[in-house]
């Protein structure tokens, strides 16, 4: 009887051991689930400009140097838009209104379109890009 309570002890050590594992594996798979998803978060977020909130009073001074300013900020974001090697930007326009960056035109799909945010949004540095882009399928380029 001793010996059988002891093997049992041992059958039950060990089964308690193998849920043991499966706990540590459910939880691990979890916490890396959470870190996944936070990663992705922060990657949005920071990939995200944050809208320009600070208020400004326009007088006609100034505004011939904003002119400037957006000018030189549209003509490197069509640079920017032009130079990437796998994104065809003929059907793409660029415009600045009201600070914003505004992309009007059409891509040839999701992928362009998102790969022509993210070219605007690098350089248009903190400037809000608007997104005002159609897909048009099946085109030719």
């Amino acid at each position: 009887m001793v010996c059988e309570r002891i093997r049992g002890s041992e059958n039950m050590n060990i089964a308690w051991k193998n849920k043991d594992w499966a706990v540590r594996a459910c939880l691990t798979a979890v916490v890396c689930g959470l870190i996944g998803v936070a990663t992705r978060v922060s990657a949005q977020n920071a990939s995200a400009p944050m809208p320009n909130r600070s208020v400004s009073i326009e007088t006609s001074s100034t505004q011939g140097a904003d002119s400037a300013v957006d000018e030189k900020l549209r003509k490197r974001v069509k640079a920017a838009l032009h130079a990437a090697p796998y994104f065809y930007d003929k059907h793409v326009t660029v415009s600045i209104e009201n600070g914003d960056v505004v992309l009007h035109g059409f891509v040839f799909s999701d992928w362009d379109l998102r790969q022509a945010l993210n070219i605007a949004r690098k350089a248009a540095g903190p400037k809000t890009v608007v997104d005002n882009l159609a897909i048009k399928e099946g085109g030719g380029r």
